[in-house]
């Protein structure tokens, strides 16, 4: 795998709050408006979408904005420009947004379009319809002034022509947790920019209002047309501007087996903190499958009406970004499993 120049990455400056605790989290007094995200590369989205709230703006205007910086990244390889393509070599993203009045819209399996979050918006006011896929996605697109242009950048290129000498196509949980451990000293804890795979942000705005995108480019070497719960409204994001929004990564598959992010939404009107619908989402996937359970990676983000936020995966190394007025920090997510 491609070594990154992590020098070049501003990421490198963020403080990692590693002595967060859920009893701290769950004690800090809710704020808005506020944006978070899944992974720490989510903190670059963030600042970006921060612009947008900072001015009394809109959540979903935010949540767009934001995801365009994380797709527009060539550096990170499982979203958007330069992420890894599928076994065929092509690079197909998905993506989905929405607000707080259960507006939504998704493309699945786009090609050649830098942004697919803006899409998946377009899709949403431009169109009857929810879903848009593959060629469609792309007329769509084109019609409505999106650019085509080559997404495959060489570094991608050059790690699907390494794969391919083996072709082996097994997700692994936190590979890139142990391409981290090889690397020397970088001062992050695992679940860094090299252990990722969907950006997820949520975001509630100074009027109350919440929304969600989600914008990926899926599992590297995958088969060709391979949708995961990313694109998915229900299982990679739900928002219900009532109750809260939540998101999720890792194995998609997984996910949506159990409409996920809708789960976690659905706990949280019962009663419960976005950390605990968290957790007890996370549960329920372990105690479906045990085995399957510790050998893949699945991680939840959530927030609720008020601005309380929380998050629990499987495994160690999931960590989400937070940025409001009075914060700009990562926190290491728990796990089911340590």
């Amino acid at each position: 795998m491609i070594r990154r120049d992590f020098l070049k990455n501003s990421l490198l400056s963020l403080p990692v709050i590693s002595s967060v605790t859920p009893e701290t989290i769950q004690t800090n007094k809710p704020t808005k408006p506020i944006i978070i995200s899944t992974w720490n590369f989510g903190r670059a989205a963030n600042a970006e979408g921060w612009k947008i709230l900072a001015a009394n703006g809109r959540a979903l205007d935010a949540i767009e904005k934001g995801a365009r910086v994380t797709e527009a990244d060539e550096s990170n390889k499982t979203v958007g420009y330069g992420g890894y393509p599928d076994r065929d070599g092509r690079v197909t993203l998905d993506a989905c947004i929405m607000d707080e009045k259960g507006n939504c819209g998704a493309v699945m399996c786009l090609e050649y379009i830098k942004h697919p979050i803006s899409v998946a918006r377009m899709v949403m006011e431009k169109t009857p319809h929810v879903i848009l896929v593959g060629d469609g996605a792309l007329q769509f697109a084109l019609a409505n002034g999106f650019k085509k242009e080559n997404l495959l950048t060489p570094d991608s290129e050059e790690a699907w022509k390494n794969w391919l000498k083996k072709a082996n196509y097994e997700p692994v949980m936190n590979i890139e947790n142990k391409q981290y451990q090889q690397q020397p000293d970088t001062g992050m804890f695992p679940g860094s920019i090299d252990n990722h795979d969907t950006i997820g942000m949520l975001a509630l705005d100074a009027h109350g209002n919440l929304s969600g995108g989600c914008t990926t480019s899926g599992m590297a070497f995958k088969m060709h047309g391979r949708v995961g719960d990313s694109p998915v409204i229900g299982a990679g994001l739900f928002v219900d501007g009532e109750i809260g929004a939540a998101t999720s990564t890792g194995v998609g598959e997984e996910v949506i087996r159990c409409v996920g992010s809708h789960l976690v939404v659905e706990y949280m009107r019962q009663g419960n903190s976005p950390r605990e619908a968290c957790k007890k989402v996370v549960e329920r996937i372990a105690k479906r499958d045990p085995e399957k359970a510790k050998n893949i990676q699945i991680g939840f983000l959530a927030i609720d009406k008020e601005g309380n936020y929380g998050a629990y995966a499987l495994q160690k190394g999931f960590s989400y970004a937070v940025k409001s007025a009075n914060e700009e920090i990562v926190i290491p997510g728990e796990s089911y499993f340590n």
